[in-house]
């Protein structure tokens, strides 16, 4: 399996959804709302899914093998710390900004 792009969507803080992600495989097959969710232990990856007739969830899409699953999920997670480290990077300099433009003259 050939993971061609993993971009992140949007970040949560407030609740266990932590992002939202998508990733292209191949170049060829896009793959929406998979989910970084906090896990009571560690962080996790959940699949697109749909609320069945029974009221469980089923997965839309999902890597056959535990193999491609780990792989998927690693990648991903490493692409949402990557895109965590990247945010906080840049804050501070938005901070510094801000101050800046506050103690500029007015008038």
């Amino acid at each position: 399996m050939n993971i061609t792009n993993i971009k992140i969507r949007r970040t949560y803080e407030d609740n266990r959804l932590r992002a939202l992600v998508s990733l292209t495989l191949e170049g060829d097959f896009a793959v929406h709302d998979i989910k970084v969710i906090e896990g009571s232990e560690r962080l996790f990856v959940a699949m697109p899914s749909r609320r069945d007739e029974q009221g469980g969830f089923r997965d839309i899409c999902h890597p056959i093998t535990a193999e491609a699953r780990q792989t998927m999920e690693d990648k991903i997670l490493a692409a949402y710390r990557e895109h965590l480290e990247e945010a906080s990077r840049h804050r501070p300099e938005r901070e510094e900004h801000r101050n800046d433009l506050s103690d500029a003259p007015i008038g």
